[in-house]
């Protein structure tokens, strides 16, 4: 507890740190002091906005912290920008264009940055023009539903500009990645309430359970954190190279391989697709028993069949987006040009085909593990957890938490060990996400 206080100390003996802490509270109470200001129209009494969201709405519910269900002005907050990002990144894979861009260094990525902007404006007009259609039962009657539609979809694109440019702030003048950790506090914001809720549903009489409830939940967390950070690493021997007078390389580095290098996105991806069934089956459930049985049975979180189906297609996108993330060709070529290779692998073909296969051992157990986590929730309310609660026992939330405290816990203790303070760990270090891979 000592060695505790004491670094709470060191962090805000550091000017600079101490001024990025406050700054990025700064700005995360201004996000959330936003997401609770109801649209203009919008009655908030609603009995529609106090009805749980369900499906891929409960997922960006989640993420906005409430702000989607209450029909705030940040009711679509960065998920437009995100659209964009993920996007953008597919583009740099499949356009050589793009791919060119992304080359070009600071400039090129200033570039990416603008175009990013501008398509997540486009992507929020009509996601917002959507997004009216299913508040409109919770709009005043005397208020003019054109008017209204106007107005909203203007309030709602700059609530999203407005959340985009606080991210941008964050990372800018503040501590950690912006945008994570927007969606990181919408998620946090509802940790209490799920606690609250749990509590009041066990009661004293489920005091026991309440405790195995938690540490299940710890070690659960454990696992998320050993997922995140497990790694792969490839030794690369850099050849001595002369200059002047002077001797570089010779010395081995390594290639950190991510087990979990695709991060959330499989699952993102997945929760996105699995209410097609549901919605296939519903044309033809009038017609067809079976349809009506697939619809009943894949648009129910907790049936088995359910969570196998997005398990599997977790796996599969789990091996997609590690694919167009990770190009070993492009990993070869960079160490060839460097001077380095892997001992005992020839430089260029064989080293690309040797951490191909390396790639591919680990995403297995990685994209197994990442399903496992993903129908976590599920098991949990099986076992008798409160929805809310559950959500914190798996999934995009869980993820999504581990992996930006760990980054800004990396940055915390890069800034104490600048400094010569002694480091948050006796041994080791903190490796966040941004340690994916990089070979230059």
């Amino acid at each position: 507890m000592k060695k505790f206080f004491t670094t709470i100390k060191n962090i805000f003996s550091i000017e600079d740190l101490r001024v990025r802490i406050l700054n990025t509270l700064g700005f995360l109470i201004i996000f959330r002091l936003g997401s609770w200001i109801v649209l203009p129209g919008i009655d908030p009494n609603s009995e529609m906005l106090n009805q749980e969201a369900q499906g891929i709405f409960s997922v960006i519910n989640t993420f906005l912290g409430g702000a989607f269900s209450r029909a705030s002005i940040f009711g679509l907050g960065i998920m437009p920008y995100i659209s964009a990002s993920i996007v953008l990144q597919l583009l740099t894979v499949a356009v050589p264009y793009f791919q060119k861009m992304q080359k070009e260094g600071e400039s090129g990525r200033k570039k990416i940055s603008q175009i990013t902007r501008v398509l997540t404006i486009g992507i929020t007009i009509p996601q917002s023009i959507g997004y009216i259609t299913t508040v409109k039962d919770a709009v005043v009657p005397t208020v003019d539903m054109a008017f209204f539609t106007f107005t909203s979809v203007v309030i709602l694109t700059a609530g999203t500009i407005f959340t985009m440019w606080l991210g941008e702030k964050i990372t800018d003048k503040g501590i950690g990645n912006g945008i994570s950790m927007l969606i990181m506090i919408g998620i946090i914001s509802r940790f209490p309430g799920a606690i609250l809720e749990e509590v009041v549903a066990k009661g004293f009489q489920g005091a026991l359970l309440l405790i195995i409830e938690f540490v299940a939940l710890f070690f659960v967390i454990m696992g998320v954190v050993m997922l995140t950070q497990a790694t792969r690493r490839i030794p690369v021997q850099y050849a001595k190279q002369v200059v002047g007078s002077k001797v570089y390389g010779g010395q081995r580095q390594y290639i950190p391989l991510k087990v979990n290098a695709a991060g959330v996105m499989p699952i993102i991806f997945a929760q996105s697709l699995m209410f097609l069934p549901a919605l296939i089956a519903s044309i033809w459930q009038d017609e067809s028993d079976m349809a009506a049985y697939i619809g009943s049975t894949f648009s129910n979180p907790m049936s088995w069949q359910y969570n196998l189906l997005f398990g599997v297609m977790i796996i599969l996108f789990t091996y997609f987006y590690t694919a167009i993330t990770i190009n070993p060709n492009q990993i070869a070529d960079d160490m060839k040009r460097n001077g380095g290779f892997v001992p005992g692998i020839k430089p260029g073909k064989q080293t690309s085909d040797f951490i191909d296969d390396i790639l591919t051992k680990i995403t297995l157990p990685g994209s197994i593990f990442l399903a496992i986590v993903a129908v976590m929730p599920a098991f949990a309310q099986i076992a008798g957890v409160t929805g809310g609660f559950a959500q914190f026992y798996g999934g995009t939330s869980l993820l999504i938490m581990v992996g930006v405290i760990l980054d800004t816990l990396q940055q915390i203790e890069s800034y104490l060990l600048m400094r010569h303070y002694e480091g948050m760990m006796k041994s080791g270090k903190l490796k966040g996400r941004a340690q994916n891979i990089a070979v230059a």
